[in-house]
């Protein structure tokens, strides 16, 4: 397939629908020539295939930590006509609104150092981690529709954060439109007891230093004022609700797509035209899966808070611990974008990317309308993650969006036959991290060397003009499921 991509920039190439059979139209990639010659040809060929889905807006977009997934590769975007296009499911991924929720601190690193073991023990005591991992939530369903309406807002009025952290997420923390009646019963009971869970993969709660700043107006915006300063990251998402929304969907969309005669380049691709009682009942249990997922960011973060605050004898408002934002990672969402210079009401799927809105946006709280939004790109386990800001560009180019994080270069089943857990542990905390999991498997299936080098993932979407960097950290404390 790589045969097919002609160079338009140092970090940008096309797949022409001239050169593909069936292709309505233009595939782009953002990368570096190095991470482009390291690409599957699979994720290359399902790029392709979501460019012949029926009113599907040019161009199918690969971002530069794009790798397989199902039937659109993770690291991807694709958008579709709002009366003409289709809804799906495989587009927008297993785990909804998988996404991160970043705080900053007034700690410095060497305030923190010290108790690093400490405050990681702590942590993996207080916040539920791994693979079925319960709540000490007891919610009853009636409560569990008011989360699925309202998202993160829950969690504010019930005790868990303060309303300035609603103020710094992406759509304030809730999709409008949620229906949850459109949610099997099976989800709703996965997701009881769920909430408020990190989950395991490639999930995790990180403590990091903030090692460089290259933007100074814009890292200031988002609280970020020098080296050495503590951040936290909570990257998490819907956990089983979200997992099962989806699961109940492929299934309903496979029938729909036979029912209205579409034709699929790849079976996994089951999808629903966008005005259907399908593509629209995805999308209120859709929603409500994103809510979810950003109401248990919202408790992990209060929690994380009142873990911080045992540790240090402090109020976690003395120690600075506030909202940088929340970003959504896989979502589907209708949004308005400006198509052959006309604007125009697009259906916007990023599966394994984030949205990267531009300073002045409507969508932007008054805080970030200078800086444009906080683009939070999280690295493989040990390594660097970045904070970016949207740009003009992203919004032109890329339907407002850019990478999501470091992209697996490798599959879990390769890295539990390469790595073992607990050589990876000594590793990281022989080079002064501390480090939980719960499972030594989890270690070395999320080994650093899994996963693309995250600098010149970074380098690319930065130097496509699609994100700018402001900051980079680095890790010093890890909590795995």
């Amino acid at each position: 397939m790589k045969e097919h991509l002609k160079k338009l920039s140092t970090y940008t190439w096309l797949i022409s629908k001239e050169m593909m059979k069936d292709m309505k139209v233009d595939a782009i990639i953002y990368a570096s020539k190095t991470l482009l010659d390291t690409a599957e040809d699979e994720a290359v060929k399902q790029l392709t295939n979501v460019a012949c889905l029926p009113g599907v807006i040019s161009p199918v977009l690969g971002m530069p930590d794009m790798h397989w997934g199902y039937g659109l590769p993770m690291g991807a975007v694709g958008a579709f006509d709002k009366d003409d296009g289709v809804i799906s499911c495989g587009c927008t991924g297993y785990d909804i609104n998988c996404g991160v929720h970043m705080l900053k601190t007034d700690l410095m690193v060497d305030e923190v150092k010290p108790k690093i073991r400490k405050l990681v023990d702590r942590l993996f005591a207080d916040i539920p981690c791994g693979v079925g991992a319960q709540s000490t939530l007891r919610l009853n369903p009636k409560e569990m529709e008011k989360v699925l309406f309202k998202g993160a807002a829950w969690a504010v009025e019930n005790g868990y954060g303060v309303k300035d952290d609603l103020v710094r997420m992406e759509e304030k923390g809730c999709l409008e439109g949620a229906d949850p009646s459109k949610l099997s019963e099976n989800a709703i009971k996965r997701g009881i007891p769920q909430l408020g869970t990190l989950g395991a993969g490639n999930h995790f709660l990180e403590i990091q230093i903030v090692d460089k700043i290259y933007d100074s107006e814009a890292a200031k915006a988002f609280g970020i004022t020098e080296p050495g300063q503590i951040t936290i990251m909570i990257h998490c998402g819907s956990r089983g609700l979200g997992h099962q929304v989806a699961t109940d969907y492929l299934r309903i969309h496979g029938s729909a797509a036979k029912k209205y005669g579409i034709k699929l380049p790849d079976p996994q691709l089951v999808c629903a035209p966008t005005t259907s009682k399908e593509g629209q009942d995805y999308l209120g249990a859709m929603r409500g899966a994103a809510n979810y997922a950003f109401c248990n960011r919202q408790i992990i973060a209060h929690w994380m808070r009142e873990s911080f605050s045992r540790v240090f004898g402090k109020n976690w408002e003395k120690l600075g611990m506030n909202t940088v934002y929340d970003v959504a990672h896989n979502i589907c969402k209708l949004e308005e974008h400006t198509i052959n210079g006309k604007k125009q009401q697009v259906y916007v799927h990023r599966k394994g990317s984030t949205r990267a809105f531009p300073p002045g946006h409507a969508e932007l709280p008054d805080v970030y309308k200078q800086s444009g939004q906080p683009v939070l790109i999280a690295g493989s386990m040990g390594t660097a993650s970045y904070i970016l800001s949207g740009t003009e560009k992203a919004m032109e180019d890329s339907f407002g969006s850019s990478c999501h994080g470091a992209g697996r270069s490798m599959s879990r089943k390769a890295s539990l036959k390469k790595f073992r857990g607990d050589s990876i542990k000594r590793i990281l905390e022989a080079s002064g991290k501390a480090v939980c999991s719960t499972h030594p498997k989890i270690l070395a299936e999320e080994a650093p060397e899994a996963y693309k080098d995250i600098d010149l993932v970074i380098e690319s979407v930065h130097g496509a003009g699609i994100s700018n960097k402001v900051a980079r950290v680095i890790p010093l404390g890890v909590v795995k499921g």
